[in-house]
């Protein structure tokens, strides 16, 4: 074996993983949530994107492990640099590598030999957590707005003689209505399942399987088997006997499961499944319960706000930046249909918020004080929704080039989110309305301007997303969920994002808009009113309008008179 490939997924190819899953993490010491890992016998390189490029340079500090910054001028892709470096034989887990990339790497390098049935992480992760199966549960009509044997009929109708399989996890919880807690902050199971024409079949820890739910998979005519079976099952010899074909999207599909159905005879399409893009469109009931959702962690997020701005107006210093997170988590937790959060909080304080990523532990936590911004990104995961906001609060005085900077970041939220576009545009078209205000000062920001967001399930999907660039990008459609969140972050310094979600909305028939429906007011002692254009003006006044209207009513009048005036028009001085 000539090198040897740890990247950041598990055998579903998801972005935030079990512990059993996170073997790059352990052994390189970096443990943001994407990267890749590759060793030789004299050198090793990680792979990370520009969110993590300065937390990623902090812990490999010492390590020897070389920093790749994915998307840089001169920075070759990890398999553009296994085809040129590598020679021999390249082993990986290959539940861990999507049958996509081995692809890729095939094409660029067909000499390459393979070894991925060797998961070395066993035997050098002595106390690696065992995988497990929390209880699995089923999510009402009343919240997801369609019942599973419509969606199942939805599906193969699209598929139509094929048989199906899927193996991401938020495909399947929203196929079979399902929701569950075996990756933290997001409520889906470990579980495959195949959707052939006349019945399906769901591999599933069985012990999480209650009978109320094993009696739901059967009203779906599911077979339920042991979720260790999968492999074996795929393999068997009479399984696609009835079919004309296999579906399965390569980017998502491991590449040892890709194999077994090579071997199968059949022909395999490899597209993207149409439950991604079925998923992305919000029904109306979905729609009306992400409205609510919002106004309630709205709520929360408002009432941390005016905390800060009151309570704690001039004795910040008592607070540190986990103190804050865990204030809001109090908050978000007294509100309706709340279950936890949906990712892991960003409370940054000061230098710590120019990592966008940061995350605060023991050794950062870091106590706040009476001056500059304290960047918060978090979200909740509710029965009626998935919420992910941002907002970058000042906590005392701000310099001129702090204030010019966040009132840039504004612009680019506002106007992204005001823009109406003919159907057929993808984020590719829009990034550049974020951005704008920022290049205009010199200044930009290494991460994408928005992505999906699911319901009830993971704070990132696709297909949908606003990027500088992508490679295939997914025209927005009518209930598609997405954040909108530009930022700045001077290194050393400070760091500003402002993240609010938007559902895609028809304006006519031929064009598509946005409606924002983060219900929490900005920072209005942070805005330069004199570098709003009038445009800018009505855009922030209509907004805080809406904020006041919908969230007014939940607060006490203390918290309702601060909102008033942080909420009042800019236009009127």
């Amino acid at each position: 074996m000539t090198a040897y490939l740890i990247t950041s997924c598990d055998d579903h190819q998801s972005e935030y993983v079990p512990e059993h899953f996170r073997g790059r993490a352990f052994m390189s010491g970096f443990t943001g949530s994407a990267g890749t890992l590759l060793v030789t016998k004299d050198a090793a390189y990680l792979w990370t994107d520009g969110r993590y490029f300065i937390q990623a340079q902090s812990q490999l500090t010492g390590s020897g492990i070389a920093l790749m910054k994915q998307g840089e001028k001169g920075v070759p892709t990890v398999a553009e640099f296994i085809a040129d470096k590598i020679n021999g034989t390249l082993g990986a887990d290959g539940r861990t590598v999507s049958a996509s990339f081995i692809s890729e790497l095939a094409a660029k390098k067909p000499e390459l030999g393979y070894i991925l049935g060797y998961d070395l992480l066993d035997e050098v992760w002595t106390d690696r957590p065992p995988l497990g199966h929390s209880p699995v549960w089923v999510l009402a009509d009343e919240y997801s707005g369609e019942s599973a044997a419509d969606k199942l009929k939805r599906v193969r109708e699209k598929t139509g003689g094929s048989a199906l399989v899927l193996s991401s996890l938020d495909d399947i919880a929203w196929l079979f209505n399902i929701r569950a807690e075996d990756i933290a902050y997001n409520p889906v199971a470990l579980a495959f399942a195949i959707v052939f024409p006349d019945h399906a079949e769901i591999f599933a820890g069985k012990g999480s399987l209650s009978p109320e739910v094993q009696d739901h998979f059967a009203s779906l005519g599911a077979a339920v088997s042991d979720y260790e079976g999968f492999a074996a099952r795929l393999g068997s010899s009479d399984i696609f006997a009835h079919v004309c074909d296999i579906r399965a999207d390569e980017k998502c599909l491991s590449a040892v499961y890709m194999d077994i159905l090579e071997k199968s005879g059949k022909n395999i399409i490899k597209e993207p499944s149409p439950v991604q893009d079925m998923k992305a469109r919000k029904n109306r009931t979905e729609q009306e319960n992400i409205r609510k959702a919002h106004i309630t962690d709205g709520v929360a997020v408002t009432k941390l706000i005016y905390r800060l701005k009151t309570e704690y107006a001039g004795r910040c210093g008592e607070l540190t930046e986990t103190g804050v997170s865990d204030m809001l988590e109090e908050l978000r937790q007294k509100g309706d249909k709340y279950l936890y959060q949906s990712f892991e909080p960003i409370s940054a304080y000061g230098a710590n918020a120019a990592i966008v990523h940061y995350s605060a532990d023991e050794q950062s936590n870091t106590r706040l004080d009476d001056k500059g911004f304290l960047l918060l990104d978090t979200g909740g995961q509710y029965l009626c929704g998935t919420t992910d906001i941002t907002r970058t609060v000042a906590l005392g005085e701000l310099t001129h080039e702090q204030k010019q900077a966040y009132t840039a970041v504004l612009k680019g939220n506002l106007r992204l989110a005001a823009e109406r576009f003919r159907e057929g545009c993808s984020g590719v078209n829009l990034d550049i309305l974020a951005r704008q205000p920022l290049w205009e000062l010199g200044l930009d920001f290494n991460h994408g301007t928005g992505h999906g967001v699911g319901y009830c399930l993971n704070v990132h999907e696709g297909p949908q997303g606003i990027r500088m660039r992508d490679r295939s990008p997914a025209p927005f459609a009518e209930g598609m969920l997405t954040s909108d969140e530009p930022g700045v972050y001077i290194e050393g310094e400070f760091g500003i994002r402002l993240e609010n979600l938007m559902l895609c909305v028809r304006i006519d028939e031929k064009f598509l808009g946005f409606e924002t429906v983060t219900m929490v007011p900005f920072d209005r002692s942070a805005i330069l009113t004199d570098d709003l254009t009038p445009e800018d003006a009505v855009l922030l006044d209509a907004y805080h309008s809406r904020v006041y209207e919908a969230i007014s009513p939940y607060l006490d009048d203390d918290e309702r008179g601060w909102l008033r005036a942080e909420t009042a028009p800019v236009l009127e001085g």
